[in-house]
């Protein structure tokens, strides 16, 4: 009997202790509810099934993403509006105060408006009148030396300023152009500069960077390259701003006082865009097929080896990869729009190489060479040249030759407020 009662007190609370913990009402345990609900251990998953959930990993290749092209293409456009603006304001600015200042001058003036080319002698005549009278001061300065010092003094003076004087607004510009890159230049033969130099003088595909557009332009580490942009620059560059005057007084009723304003916007632009082409290429296309060349290319190494054989190995394997994403720098781009605007508007010019000496050829047969020189050389991936940015500015140059001379006559009747060339206005502003 008692054990017939002990036995039937202990079931049902056999019962309520064997009731899974789970079950109990949150409002009763909630602290420990919660706590082993975080504690009860999950499934252990095999191997396969870890990497089936996983899903398929990216491949180096995928992972890599390429510079982005925006700022870049940004920036070309907006410099190139923005410099050409003000190069349009600019030339209007200075024509118009000539235009005042001889019609005040000279009593034919003032029943018509000088041509643009009795500005140009107006002006010319101004700068032979400020070298005189600074050759007059040096003498001055110099009359108590001896007449030897006083003598040499004098000879430097005008073997300088000489040719300023002879030479046109266009070749003036350029060899302003050539005493800025020389600037730069000195600043690469210093040692402690080279990293500022290299950074914000070069433009690196990969940094990320847009000015460096601008910035390189007028950046050379060799004397040897610096000496080549400038004597092409100025010999081109020169021929082509005759181009640019030659079609202002053929096709427009502006005035033009000074067109250095117009080849400066010019030049600056094409060395814009030649940067940019080389940017795009390398980056969407270059960059690319190179990752993927390293990715196909790679070796599997295995994990016997000794740590230092494997870092030997992989330090000589960069050490002998020719596959480089290099800086470029240099004004070449921009002298080849030169170049070829020269070649498509005087193209019974002869041209001939000052170092080695050569034969004169035409230069159409000169400039077509270059060109398929580089186009081989961007096709089988020459390093020794940007052969891309050289093509962006030939591929500049022909554009502008055709359409260049149009959008300057546009901006600058829009500076004035004067409607576009074959539209008709009632009330037209005085034009310069």
């Amino acid at each position: 009997m008692l054990w017939t009662l002990r036995s039937s007190t202990l079931r049902p609370l056999q019962r309520c202790l064997s009731r899974n913990i789970s079950f109990t009402p949150n409002s009763h345990l909630p602290r420990i509810t919660r706590s082993l609900s975080k504690n009860t251990p999950s499934k252990t998953l095999s191997f396969r099934e870890s990497i089936a959930r996983a899903g398929v990993p990216k491949s180096f290749v995928a992972e890599i993403k390429t510079p982005s092209i925006r700022n870049q293409v940004i920036l070309f456009l907006v410099g190139s509006f923005v410099v050409f603006s003000i190069a349009a304001e600019e030339s209007n600015v200075e024509t118009e105060w000539w235009v005042g200042k001889l019609s005040e001058a000279s009593f034919a003036f003032k029943f018509r408006e000088p041509t643009s080319d009795e500005i140009k002698k107006a002006r010319q005549a101004e700068l032979g009148r400020k070298l005189q009278a600074g050759l007059a001061q040096l003498k001055d300065a110099t009359e108590g030396w001896s007449q030897t010092v006083r003598s040499l003094a004098v000879w430097s003076y005008i073997q300088v300023f000489q040719p300023i004087l002879d030479a046109g607004d266009g070749k003036r510009v350029c060899w302003a152009i050539g005493a800025a890159n020389t600037f730069v230049w000195a600043a690469w033969q210093f040692p402690r500069f080279q990293p500022f130099m290299m950074k914000h003088f070069a433009h690196n595909p990969l940094s990320g960077l847009s000015y460096t557009f601008l910035t390189s332009m007028f950046s050379h580490k060799s004397i040897l390259h610096l000496a080549l942009n400038c004597m092409a620059l100025a010999s081109f560059g020169s021929a082509a701003s005759l181009y640019l005057r030659s079609e202002q007084q053929k096709n427009s009723s502006l005035r033009e006082a000074n067109i250095s304003w117009h080849f400066l916007a010019f030049y600056l632009s094409s060395g814009l865009f030649s940067g940019m082409a080389s940017h795009i290429m390398t980056t969407k296309f270059i960059y690319p097929r190179m990752i993927q060349r390293m990715a196909t290319e790679a070796k599997t190494i295995n994990a016997a080896p000794s740590v230092g054989a494997v870092a030997s190995e992989t330090a000589a394997t960069a050490a002998h990869s020719k596959e480089t994403i290099l800086p470029s720098l240099g004004a070449s781009g921009a002298i080849y729009a030169a170049v070829t605007l020269t070649a498509l508007a005087f193209p019974h010019t002869e041209i001939a190489l000052m170092i080695p000496p050569s034969f004169p050829i035409p230069i159409q047969w000169g400039v077509g060479g270059l060109v398929v020189i580089d186009i081989i050389g961007a096709l089988r991936g020459w390093r020794m040249f940007d052969h891309w940015a050289h093509l962006g500015g030939a591929a500049f140059g022909v554009w502008y030759y055709n359409y260049g001379p149009q959008m300057w006559e546009f901006l600058r009747r829009a500076n004035l407020g004067l409607p576009s060339k074959g539209q008709s206005s009632k009330e037209v502003p005085r034009q310069v």
